[in-house]
C-alpha cells in the first residue's frame, strides 16, 4: 500500500516538477530562454543570428578549458591558474610564430604550445599529488608565477605580426564557422565520452566521492588527478591556439580574469566544489549564460559601467552556486545509504 502511495505521489505534477527544476541543467536551460526572450523583446537585434553566432563563438575557449576545469573539480582539488596559462600560452606561441619575434613555422610553434601548456598542467598536479601542496594553494601561486613571467616575455607591449594563414584559420575556419567552434565540439564530445563511457572516466567522479574509498579500493588516485590536471593544461593551450589570433595582436593582460570565468562556469553548472558530482551539460549550459551577461548588458544599454555589473553578476552567480552545493550535499548525507556513492555522471 505504501508502495502504490509512493509512486502515485511520485508521478504527480509536483513530483514532476522537483524532478526537472532539481536538476541544475534544466533550470540554466530556462534561465537562458529567459533571458535570451525578455532581451529580444527589447530589442529585437539581441536575437539575431549574427549576434547569436557572436555569443556562441566567445563561449567556445571558455567551454573548451571548462571541460578540463570539471575533471580537476570533480576529483575534488581546483585550478585557479587557467587565465595566467592562457596568456603565457599566448605569449610564447606569439613569440614563437609571430613574423616580428621568433618566426618560426606553424608546425613548430603550435605543438611546442601545446606541450608547454600540457606540461604545466602535469607539473601543477605533481606538486598537488606528490607535493601534497593543496590545490588552492599550489594554482594560486602558479596563477601570480605565470602571469609574472608573461609580463617578463612581451615586456608590457604587445605582439603582432602573426601569421596570416593563422588568422585566417582561426577567423574563418571551415565553410565559414570559426576554428573555435569546430574544436570546442569536438573537445565536448571527447569529454562526454570520457565521462560517460570509459573506466576513466567513472575513476575520476568515484576518486572525488570519496579520496579514501578510492584508496581502498586500489584506484590510482595520483594518476588520475594527474591525468586530470594535464588535460587541463592541454585544453587551455588548444583554447589559446584556436581562439587568440583571431584577434590582430597578442595584448598585454590577455587572460586576466579568464580564471574566474571558468570556475564560475564549472561551480554554477552543477559541479560539486567537493567533488565527486557534475554534469558536463549543465557546465557547458553555464558557459553560455555567464558570456551572455555581457552582450545583454550591452543591448539593455547598461553603458560603460557594464563590465562592473557583469563581474558583480558573476560573482552572485557563483556564491548562489556554492550555497546550493552546499545544501545539496546536506540532503545528500541525510538521505544516502551507508556506503552509496554520490558519482553523477551527465
Amino acid at each position: 500500500m505504501h508502495n502504490r502511495a509512493t509512486a502515485r505521489i511520485g508521478r504527480g505534477p509536483a513530483a514532476l516538477l522537483r524532478r526537472l527544476f532539481g536538476r541544475r541543467e534544466y533550470g540554466l536551460g530556462l534561465l537562458i530562454l529567459l533571458v535570451g526572450a525578455i532581451v529580444g523583446f527589447v530589442d529585437p537585434e539581441f536575437l539575431a543570428r549574427d549576434n547569436l553566432r557572436d555569443i556562441l563563438v566567445r563561449s567556445a575557449p571558455t567551454a573548451i578549458v571548462a571541460c578540463g576545469v570539471m575533471l580537476v573539480v570533480v576529483t575534488g582539488e581546483i585550478d585557479i591558474s587557467v587565465g595566467s596559462l592562457l596568456g603565457l600560452l599566448a605569449a610564447v606561441m606569439g613569440l614563437f610564430v609571430s613574423v616580428s619575434e621568433w618566426h618560426w613555422p606553424l608546425w613548430i610553434g603550435l605543438p611546442l604550445t601545446l606541450l608547454i601548456g600540457t606540461g604545466i598542467g602535469f607539473s601543477t598536479g605533481v606538486l598537488v599529488t606528490f607535493g601534497r601542496v593543496p590545490s588552492i594553494i599550489a594554482t594560486l601561486g602558479l596563477l601570480t608565477a605565470l602571469r609574472g613571467t608573461t609580463t617578463l616575455i612581451m615586456r608590457g607591449e604587445n605582439i603582432d605580426g602573426l601569421p596570416e594563414r593563422l588568422q585566417s584559420m582561426t577567423k574563418y575556419g571551415v565553410v565559414g564557422v570559426p576554428l573555435s567552434l569546430w574544436t570546442a565540439t569536438v573537445v565536448i564530445c571527447f569529454t562526454a565520452v570520457l565521462v560517460k563511457h570509459t573506466s576513466l572516466g567513472r575513476q575520476l567522479f568515484a576518486l572525488g566521492s570519496s579520496d579514501y574509498s578510492a584508496r581502498m579500493i586500489g584506484l590510482p588516485s595520483r594518476q588520475l588527478k594527474l591525468f586530470a590536471f594535464a588535460y587541463v593544461g592541454l585544453l587551455t593551450a588548444v583554447a589559446t591556439i584556436v581562439d587568440v589570433p583571431r584577434l590582430p595582436k597578442i595584448e598585454a593582460g590577455i587572460g586576466s580574469g579568464f580564471e574566474l570565468l571558468v570556475v564560475t562556469c564549472v561551480v554554477v553548472g552543477g559541479v560539486s566544489i567537493s567533488g565527486g558530482r557534475g554534469s558536463l551539460v549543465g557546465v557547458l549550459l553555464a558557459v553560455v549564460l555567464l558570456t551572455m551577461i555581457r552582450p545583454v548588458l550591452t543591448f539593455l544599454d547598461v553603458g560603460e559601467s557594464g563590465e562592473k555589473w557583469t563581474k558583480a553578476i558573476q560573482g552572485a552567480f557563483i556564491i548562489l552556486a556554492v550555497i546550493t552545493d552546499s545544501l545539496v550535499s546536506q540532503r545528500l548525507k541525510r538521505v544516502r545509504p551507508v556506503g552509496q556513492s554520490s558519482t553523477e555522471v551527465a
